[in-house]
């Protein structure tokens, strides 16, 4: 008897506290009431890589209401009112030439059976309807963006099956190059470019997820193909979990001219929490993630922010922002350094909301194009682990260059006028 009443004290003792800190804290208060009226749509969480490193995939081992291993877990999501999130299918980049696309769409398997073993919590979505119908129901809706382009194997077929599996975004590369695209580290100089950004059939698959309703995602690439992508796709594109590169010099992060060009085409910047993208150093505070969203702010304007905090993917995060959480207490601050109602609810979820409803409306206007499927080159994906099942290149058809083809079809022409 005399325990439940003490228990009782201290529970009335810390919603009391709760109650005090509110009211001590006017901008929690606000910002918790306009997460209440717009979505938080974080633009990358690696739970599922991490339901892989500790439990291999075995989902009826893990119970996602008690977890304490990892950053995410359903009462952080909720104290963090987390709206929607794309839950990152990532494999290393060791897969690329073995075993990436099994072990992508085991990732993209894992994200639906969450889903289902958890349906009070999470809804499915692939659109920016759907967000929007799980917000009004209080669950978090749950998208699937691929991280890393050497999931696909180079493949388009392998990309449109993602896509009709409810993949929504896919990172055209993490850290290595594919035989189509050059990786970040190629612009730290510790990496060769192999492609001088995107290869012929790079601008393909660029193509064929405008037409897919796909969002491409420029974290984790050079330069040179950030702005080839900015060049040539017809949809806005994100970038899912990426910092401003002048407030951290980290080839990881976005440098104000791009971010002019994101600005420019309508796309969107949602920022890493990672310390080392944050202050290029170990340590960091949750004002110095507030520094970006401010850099971002000024330079390419409070319609191109989105939250992208990277949880469970990375290894440090700043003082403040500890696990997922803690982002309302970003929120407040941003709204304490005098960002009106507008910009937050932009920054929390509207931006992304205008970006995929732009993708879907490019989407729908190609309806009508016939989906690509000419294959890479083989000779580009060539190597011991491929087969090269319908590339004729046998005896002597064998595949040419464009202007070889030509070379020879003149030189038959030559020929057959002189014979």
């Amino acid at each position: 008897m005399l325990s439940q009443v003490i228990s009782a004290v201290f529970l009335s003792l810390w919603v009391s506290s709760c109650v005090v800190s509110s009211v001590d804290d006017p901008y929690m208060t606000r910002a918790l009431q306009l997460m209440s009226e717009t979505p938080l749509i974080d633009g990358h969480n690696d739970l599922p890589w991490q339901l892989r490193k500790q439990f291999n995939n075995e989902l009826n081992k893990v119970d996602l209401n008690t977890l304490s291993t990892t950053h995410t877990n359903i009462p952080k999501i909720k104290e963090g009112r987390l709206g929607a999130q794309f839950w990152s299918a990532y494999v290393p980049c060791d897969t690329q030439y073995k075993d990436a696309v099994r072990q992508t769409l085991e990732q993209i398997d894992v994200v639906h059976r969450m889903c289902q073993s958890y349906p009070e919590t999470f809804m499915f979505a692939t659109s920016s309807a759907d967000i929007m119908t799980a917000f009004t129901m209080r669950k978090t809706a749950s998208l699937i963006g691929v991280e890393g382009g050497h999931s696909l194997d180079s493949s388009l077929g392998t990309l449109r099956t993602m896509y009709h599996l409810g993949v929504r975004y896919l990172t055209l590369t993490h850290s290595c190059n594919t035989p189509w695209a050059d990786n970040w580290l190629v612009d730290t100089g510790s990496e060769q470019s192999e492609h001088n950004g995107l290869s012929p059939f790079g601008k393909q698959l660029v193509v064929e997820m405008n037409r897919l309703g796909m969002l491409i995602d420029l974290a984790h690439v050079t330069v040179a193909v950030m702005n080839q992508v900015l060049n040539m796709s017809k949809a806005p594109v994100i970038f899912s979990h990426s910092s401003a590169y002048t407030v951290c010099p980290h080839k990881r992060n976005v440098p104000d001219d791009v971010l002019r060009r994101v600005n420019q085409t309508g796309g969107i910047v949602m920022i890493n929490f990672y310390n080392d993208y944050v202050t290029c150093s170990k340590t960091a505070k949750l004002s110095d993630v507030a520094d970006h969203f401010d850099h971002i702010k000024r330079v390419g304007g409070a319609d191109i922010i989105g939250f992208g905090g990277d949880y469970d993917g990375v290894t440090r995060l700043p003082e403040g922002l500890e696990d997922v959480s803690k982002v309302p207490k970003l929120v407040a601050e941003l709204l304490r350094r005098n960002w009106t109602d507008a910009e937050v609810k932009a920054a929390l979820g509207n931006n992304l909301l205008r970006v995929m409803k732009e993708v879907e409306k490019v989407r729908d206007d190609l309806k009508n194009t016939k989906p690509d499927d000419v294959p890479i080159p083989y000779d580009e994906v060539k190597n011991s682990c491929r087969t090269s099942h319908g590339y004729q290149i046998s005896g002597a058809v064998r595949p040419l260059g464009t202007l070889a083809l030509l070379l020879t079809l003149a030189l038959q022409a030559l020929i057959t006028v002189t014979a």
